[in-house]
């Protein structure tokens, strides 16, 4: 059905060996899953909205020379890349592994929450990195993650893409990307690192309403790029961050990312693990890639962990 023509539920059911019954309730649940089918009687069925796989073959023609660099695995659905790949990893997969979903049924979302995704229509993948230095080395990986995929989506948009501490990727102060990183080994020695993207392509109307907070998707900022070229966009890119956080630490690129910060010098709230909220003014963040808070007697603060979360006074986040 990605050709844009239509489709009759007859000739579906004799190409794939499957019932009327069958087509009729997998199409329900493909526009469960966020795909908008048109249906006419006499017709058959059609797309709305052209579609394009994933498909890993182009995505590694489009990295050009850093394919060998990657082993990239693609899945039509799964509960979660990040789960997957994590099991993988535990089970010895190298650095460079990459799973990327049409379709997760459990994608995570950071501080427990769930990601919501469009079948065709959302970008969820997750890449594998070892390191030997230790945990104590990752300092700012979230950071560097984030400023690898503004990179890339910068590159294919005319709407600015910015950045908000720790891991969301914004355009005018609304989510368009959300990363999740997830990390094992020991604290000198060893580590690895899944880092779980999802990004927004075409959001359905249920997924839209199924999110709390506001939301944009590429679709709505007239992005035309392909799906397989903005993933081999973002690898290209995080390949460029992790070699330089491996290289020098996040120090190196703390002024890109201050550069791109969509909260830079405005009033914010942080809401800590314990309940107390503290507010104060967005001051950049420091080498290791912690945040920096003005607070109300004009002391700068830094503020670091995962179950941090951060809201610009007065507007929605």
């Amino acid at each position: 059905m990605s050709n844009g023509g239509f489709h009759s539920g007859q000739v579906l059911a004799r190409d794939h060996g499957l019932s009327r019954a069958s087509v009729f309730n997998l199409l329900r649940l493909a526009q469960d899953m966020g795909l908008r089918i048109h249906a006419v009687r006499g017709r058959g069925y059609r797309l709305a909205d052209a579609a394009e796989w994933l498909d890993a073959q182009a995505v590694a023609q489009a990295l050009g020379p850093l394919a060998d660099v990657y082993s990239l695995q693609v899945l039509d659905s799964i509960d979660s890349t990040n789960t997957a790949l994590m099991q993988a990893a535990l089970a010895g997969a190298p650095s460079g592994r990459v799973v990327c979903a049409e379709h997760q049924f459990s994608g995570k979302g950071r501080r427990g929450r769930q990601w919501h995704d469009t079948l065709g229509g959302s970008l969820a993948f997750s890449v594998l990195w070892r390191f030997d230095e230790g945990i104590q080395s990752l300092g700012g990986l979230s950071l560097a993650a984030g400023l690898a995929v503004a990179r890339a989506l910068n590159r294919h948009s005319r709407y600015a893409v910015k950045l908000k501490w720790p891991n969301d990727v914004l355009v005018d102060f609304r989510k368009l990307a959300g990363i999740l990183i997830e990390i094992q080994g020991d604290i000198h020695g060893p580590s690895l690192a899944v880092v779980g993207i999802g990004l927004n392509v075409r959001l359905g109307s249920k997924q839209r309403e199924a999110i709390d907070q506001a939301v944009v998707d590429l679709s709505e900022m007239a992005v035309q790029t392909g799906r397989n070229q903005l993933l081999a966009a973002c690898l290209q890119e995080l390949h460029v961050v992790i070699e330089i956080l491996r290289q020098q630490g996040f120090r190196a690129l703390r002024s890109e990312w201050e550069a791109l910060h969509a909260h830079a010098g405005q009033p914010v709230m942080l809401s800590l693990p314990n309940g107390e909220k503290v507010s104060g003014v967005a001051a950049g963040v420091d080498d290791t890639g912690a945040f920096l808070l003005c607070n109300e007697q004009g002391e700068y603060v830094t503020y670091n962990g995962a179950e941090i979360s951060l809201r610009p006074a007065g507007r929605r986040a």
